[in-house]
């Protein structure tokens, strides 16, 4: 059969030459890698053959197996797990099927340090192969099928595929034809070393066969021998478990680079046994915000892989969260769909949330950022659970990892009602009072005098809000504005409405009463120009801006600037409206209302203005002028960019001097 070079996808081929490059130092992650897949095969055929035990044949065993020979400058990783058809092949390493890959690629600069870490975010999976190798053959036979398949490719023009002539009875061997500088990868004491220290918590059997290398007449061939424990880590006693194990388990199930910013292992008995240890990233992975994305947590029962789709297992919200739960309650041929709603999945779902959210305020606490550690010593735990273990604080701090994964985690303030307090005091915010972040508790307990409400204001980012026209005369009062710039937050706060019993108020909304707060340092004055001329102004402004705005009215907000867009009390956030309006859940966007700072000297201009006849046209194309400013700081769309121009430019032309 004539082999046909299939060329990689565009995003393959800028992977490979980044990981080749930047990982270099970490090659050894390469046999880790390729035995995660194996034990991920393994897993796959073993709950499979609980249905369909014909797909074991007449070899039920499960194992992964490691062939050196220096002699050929090969290394081989074989297991007897579950294998690839043609097409399976092709899907699995010719491309990368990953949402937020093309986003990875854009964002790879050439520097090693900063590349290394997105790609911990990434994760390096199969192509890590070709920091090692000059050419990789992959032989696979699906499980039940008797055609086998041949990939290869040398990792940069592309790859074949063709039948294989002599097919594996069944699973995948991956074949490293290795370069000549990596050549270590092929002593037996090595390999022992990198299985022991990456893979020793794999739960098949690692088998190495190593070959003497040429003109070593001395050593003999290795006998095969199981060089990994082969013993479920998350069974294991915890106290017998350290933290490199831990941190090479997470690698391993969450199939990933970075480090774990948080760890939950327990064992529940009773009414409901299972054990759980689950992990909570550093970063944010890339697929985050991808509707297909779900958690990374693996169900076992009494050590056999069940499942890795189980939704329910775990609320949205935690998604990134990855690990695994072995249970005794559960049938071992239970089927997916009949888990998804059962009661027992119910049961570890609310307890696993429970865990990671105590597992994450432990953290703010003992980092001093807010929070309390909850279920104290000597309190009662359901179904005699034993205590988490705690963890000294290590890697990023709780603010840190709260401005890579904090927006993902306040979607359960929406969605979640019966964890939402526990949500609350995790929750933290950007906010007038400087650059860093704030707790609600914080923010509560700097409210002003007269302050009854906690102070908001939504956009696209906080630096832009930082100047937005509506939060001068809170400022002016002393009072600290939450800045919300995550899309989530439009969808939450209607929902949540009040913490410890002070409503969330948004200063773009509505009218805002702040006139039981005093002025930090001031006096109160009364307003100068809300007077006849003033009404006659706003009425002038209203019949010339006509379908335009809903309503032009006075502004208790402002104080330096002259105008300002709000929200009627009952409708929706500015934002919020452009957002379901993209996403066709309006048809159109309502009208805003005009807000007119009285006290501003261009306005006490235009009231003079609204009683000369002879000013109307400069009136109108100034009313004109202010409203397209507002629009602007509002980040709404001009409906004509042209006229706006003009406008402003002959309005600037009439401030200069005549020229000579």
């Amino acid at each position: 059969m004539d082999e046909v070079v299939q060329p990689f996808e565009a995003d393959v081929g800028r992977v490979l030459e980044i990981v080749i490059n930047s990982l270099y130092k970490e090659r050894a992650i390469f046999l880790r890698e390729l035995i995660s897949n194996a034990s991920d095969a393994c897993d796959k055929l073993r709950y499979e053959s609980l249905s369909k035990p014909e797909l074991l044949g007449a070899d039920p065993k499960l194992e992964i197996r490691i062939l050196a020979d220096p002699g050929a400058n090969l290394l081989t990783v074989v297991d007897d797990g579950i294998g690839m058809d043609k097409d399976e092949l092709a899907a699995n390493l010719g491309t990368i099927a990953r949402s937020g890959t093309a986003r990875f690629v854009q964002e790879l600069t050439g520097d090693r340090a900063k590349d290394l870490k997105l790609i911990g975010q990434f994760g390096v999976g199969f192509y890590s192969v070709f920091m090692v190798a000059d050419k990789v053959v992959v032989r696979s036979t699906r499980a039940g099928q008797s055609r086998g398949w041949v990939w290869a490719s040398d990792g940069k023009s592309g790859f074949t595929i063709k039948e294989d002539d002599q097919p594996l009875p069944r699973g995948t061997a991956v074949t490293l034809h290795l370069k000549e500088d990596a050549k270590e990868f092929l002593d037996a004491a090595r390999i022992r070393e990198i299985v022991r220290t990456y893979s020793d918590h794999v739960a098949f059997p690692i088998i190495l066969e190593a070959k003497p290398r040429p003109g070593d007449t001395k050593t003999k061939a290795h006998e095969p021998q199981q060089i990994n424990s082969a013993s479920a880590l998350w069974a294991r006693p915890r106290s017998e478990i350290t933290e490199e194990q831990y941190r090479e388990f997470y690698h391993h199930v969450g199939h990933t680079f970075d480090e774990p910013f948080a760890r939950v292992h327990f064992t529940a008995e009773g009414t409901l046994s299972y054990t759980a240890l689950l992990f909570v990233p550093s970063h944010r992975p890339f697929d985050l915000y991808d509707p297909k994305r779900r958690h990374g947590v693996r169900l076992y029962v009494r050590r056999v892989f069940i499942t890795d789709q189980l939704e329910e297992l775990l609320p949205r919200y935690l998604r990134f969260v990855s690990g695994v739960v072995d249970s005794e309650d559960l049938q071992l041929n239970v089927s997916r769909e009949t888990l998804q709603h059962g009661v027992v999945v119910q049961k570890m779902r609310k307890q696993l949330t429970k865990r990671i959210l105590d597992e994450l305020a432990r953290k703010a606490a003992e980092a001093g950022e807010g929070g309390s550690v909850p279920t104290g010593e000597g309190e009662a735990r359901p179904n005699g659970e034993a205590k988490p273990e705690e963890q000294k604080s290590k890697g990023p701090s709780y603010l840190e990892w709260w401005a890579e994964l904090g927006p993902v985690l306040k979607e359960g303030l929406f969605e979640d009602a019966e964890n939402r307090a526990k949500l609350l005091e995790l929750a933290r915010f950007k906010s007038t009072r400087g650059p860093g972040w704030v707790s609600l508790a914080e923010y509560v307990g700097r409210m002003r005098p007269g302050q009854d409400a906690i102070l908001y204001v939504t956009g696209e980012s906080a630096e832009a809000l930082r100047s937005s026209p509506q939060l001068e005369a809170a400022l002016a009062k002393g009072c600290e504005v939450l800045l919300l710039d995550d899309p989530v937050d439009e969808f939450w706060v209607p929902e949540v409405r009040e913490y410890e019993g002070k409503k969330f108020v948004s200063l773009t909304k509505g009218e805002v009463d702040l006139s039981r707060i005093p002025d930090e340092g001031k006096i109160e004055t009364p307003d100068e120009l809300w007077d006849d001329s003033f009404k006659k102004l706003l009425a002038k402004m209203k019949s010339l801006l006509g379908e335009e705005v809903k309503d032009v009215r006075p502004s208790k907000r402002l104080r330096e600037s002259a105008v300002c867009l709000v929200a009627d009390e009952q409708g929706l956030d500015f934002r919020l409206e452009r957002f379901l309006k993209q996403h066709h859940q309006l048809d159109r966007l309502s009208k805003p209302i005009l807000e007119v700072n009285g006290r501003h000297e261009l306005v006490r201009r235009m009231a003079a203005m609204a009683a000369d006849p002879a000013m109307e046209q400069d009136l109108a194309e100034l009313t004109r002028l202010l409203l397209d400013q507002a629009r602007i700081v509002q980040g709404e769309p001009i409906p004509d960019p042209g006229a706006f121009s003009r406008r402003m430019s002959a309005f600037l032309a009439k401030g200069l001097p005549a020229a000579a």
